[in-house]
């Protein structure tokens, strides 16, 4: 009897400490913070990450093969439209520009010369033609003879021909006075352009050549980008491209800057995606410049895309994924419930969903406390 009550109290003692074990030990119980949702508007953000690039940047080369002369600036530095940046050594284009000169004045020379001998040639004919008729008028009347008549013929006719030999030798000189001219046009044109200019009104990004430096026509003395190209070419998967349009606002972070931002505006959006990576290309401009920027810096960008208006909103971190499905750990009767929601919208900090109310106690996930589960006795 006495082993019986033994093993009996035994029994008892060992299923109070499973019990206790059970309750205190192996269901898993913790304190976890908690959050209610939020209802309010919420600011859908799109991110993307790109570098600093340019519209269009101006490759600034030289239009002949030649030697560099003088830099009038350099990288890093602004310019202004039409401003002299560099010149090429003209060689000996000033003296083909003087002979070409000398050559125009030699040909107005022989144009002058010509129309003088023109008209003397005009008075020789006068008096030919007067002579001509005198023994024409003879001739009939038997005064003059035959040879007579015929040499004051071939005098005038001879007169005639140089007449118009020397009117073919003025139009001549004169089509050599504006061939000359052209010639000299063309030559100042060209000793012209060995001076280089600044296409608009920029920032200097790079200087590609140094002076005494022999270039050919096709290389790179300045690169030169304006201040109103200047934007992130920033790159973004398709999936959450689709409500990117042009003229929204948006935020960018230089590398260089990171606890700076900087107001942007989506200024271009590509038509083609990239078929490999599956991303789009998306153009954000600087609503104000930051000075001085680098062409090729990162920069992250984050676009406002659309506003959702009376939504409720719980932090992201809250977010957790069950068997592909989204939801949150809520608090039913002590014990863990996964709530599965539907994503309205998502950025940065905080979420848009759907089949949740303001009431309800969400459960804050810890990497350092037991991971929930279903049924899960937890403490608030």
């Amino acid at each position: 009897m006495n082993n019986y009550l033994k093993y009996v109290l035994i029994t008892l003692l060992v299923l109070v400490s499973g019990t206790v074990f059970y309750n205190k030990i192996y269901i898993p119980k913790s304190t976890y913070k908690t959050i209610t949702p939020k209802r309010g508007d919420m600011q859908l953000k799109t991110f993307g990450i790109g570098n600093v690039g340019a519209k269009e940047i101006y490759n600034i080369t030289a239009l002949f093969a030649s030697k560099i002369k003088v830099l009038y600036t350099d990288e890093g530095q602004w310019v202004k439209k039409g401003q002299l940046l560099a010149e090429m050594d003209v060689v000996d284009m000033p003296e083909l520009v003087k002979e070409a000169k000398i050559s125009v004045q030699k040909a107005k020379i022989e144009v002058t010369a010509s129309r003088k001998d023109l008209d003397a040639l005009y008075a020789q004919r006068d008096l030919a033609l007067a002579t001509y008729d005198r023994y024409k008028k003879l001739k009939i009347q038997s005064f003059a003879s035959q040879s007579e008549y015929d040499k004051a013929k071939a005098d005038f006719d001879a007169i005639r021909a140089q007449i118009a030999a020397t009117k073919a030798h003025i139009n001549s000189a004169i089509q050599e006075v504006k061939l000359a001219q052209t010639n000299v046009k063309a030559l100042e044109v060209k000793l012209s352009r060995y001076k280089i200019y600044a296409p608009v009104n920029g920032y200097v990004i790079a200087k590609k050549a140094e002076v005494a430096q022999s270039i050919v026509p096709t290389q790179s003395i300045f690169k030169i980008v304006s201040p109103q190209d200047i934007w992130i070419r920033t790159y973004i998967d398709e999936r959450i491209s689709g409500n990117i349009k042009v003229g929204q606002h948006a935020t960018i972070i230089l590398r260089s800057h990171t606890k700076k931002k900087f107001a942007g505006i989506v200024k271009r959006i590509e038509a083609e995606s990239d078929a490999v990576t599956q991303e789009r290309e998306v153009d954000v401009a600087f609503e104000k410049l930051p000075i001085p920027f680098y062409i090729n810096e990162q920069a992250e960008v984050l676009i406002n895309t659309k506003r959702l208006q009376n939504v409720v909103t719980v932090p992201t971190k809250v977010i957790v994924y069950k068997d592909g499905k989204s939801g949150v750990w809520i608090v039913q009767n002590s014990k863990a419930h996964f709530q599965k929601v539907t994503l309205l919208g998502i950025n940065d900090k905080t979420a848009a969903v759907k089949n949740l109310t303001t009431n309800v106690v969400i459960l804050m996930p810890a990497k350092n406390k037991k991971r929930l589960s279903e049924g899960a006795r937890v403490y608030q």
